[in-house]
């Protein structure tokens, strides 16, 4: 038996348009408080919840900065890790062919199959290196 994808809600639909806007990783807060000042009627649980959702369904990229906090972005469909500044959030997608050789090392070394992995490259952007 097949299912048909369900619709997303209009709380998922400006969860999903607001990240796309906006382009950097923001934090669940930050959606929350850029909806309602958009006349969004979303709950902050709600936001939260769509978050997870759209993270587990791939479409979300969810990092931890370095104080901890859970930020979201929205994501490429191919995979790849982030170099992120940590003064203004600026982010990029970057590649790392030696990270995944790496990985596939490591994994066999220690009998390990079907491995996943992410990888965030925290730093200082140039414009941040600058001011």
């Amino acid at each position: 038996m097949t299912t048909t994808p369900r619709k997303p809600t209009r709380q998922q639909a400006a969860v999903a348009d607001l990240l796309d806007k906006y382009g950097d990783f923001t934090s669940a807060q930050t959606v929350h408080a850029r909806l309602r000042e958009a006349g969004q009627g979303v709950g902050l649980a709600t936001v939260y919840r769509t978050l997870q959702a759209m993270v587990e369904a791939g479409t979300v990229d969810m990092l931890r900065t370095d104080d901890g906090e859970a930020v979201y972005r929205a994501c490429s469909t191919h995979h790849h890790h982030h170099l992120v500044c940590r003064d203004c959030g600026r982010t990029v997608e970057v590649e790392g062919p030696a990270v995944e050789r790496w990985t596939d090392r490591v994994a066999a070394e220690h009998g390990f199959t079907d491995v996943t992995h992410s990888l965030e490259i925290f730093g200082t952007c140039a414009e941040c290196s600058r001011a």
